[in-house]
């Protein structure tokens, strides 16, 4: 017998309890420690907000195939299942998701940032206009 169906709430709620989601402090320490930097926002957002300075821009329906060091479509930054990942979307909500995903893949030390790229900019942290040649 199925377990009862739950909401997309509960089911965030749930995973977030299975890592540790970082600040946007602690994501760029991080990133200034060698961690992976994944924003996986559309480009609408990416295009009215700006990007983050050297995080790698993969479409979320791609995450997994680019960061998968198994992978034949792997990035090159995808150098092994102990890579340091932080992924990033608009809000902290689809990157729980994501990070989830990364993590059933063997890739125990993706997180994603509390609050999403909107923290980040908040926090003051750099953002660069996107196409500036300073992002992805």
């Amino acid at each position: 017998m199925s377990a009862a169906p739950q909401g997309i709430d509960a089911l965030v709620d749930r995973l977030r309890t299975t890592y540790a989601r970082v600040s946007p402090d602690e994501a760029y320490a991080a990133s200034l420690e060698g961690a992976l930097l994944v924003d996986i926002r559309y480009q609408a957002l990416r295009e009215r907000d700006g990007v983050i300075p050297g995080a790698v821009v993969v479409e979320r329906n791609e995450l997994e195939w680019r960061l998968d060091p198994l992978g034949s479509h792997r990035l090159p930054e995808a150098t092994g299942h102990g890579l340091r990942v932080v992924v990033i979307c608009n809000e902290g909500y689809a990157s729980t998701l994501a990070a989830a995903s990364l993590h059933a893949l063997g890739l125990d030390r993706a997180t994603d940032l509390t609050g999403g790229f909107q923290a980040w900019k908040s926090a003051g942290l750099p953002v660069t206009p996107a196409g500036t040649g300073a992002g992805p």
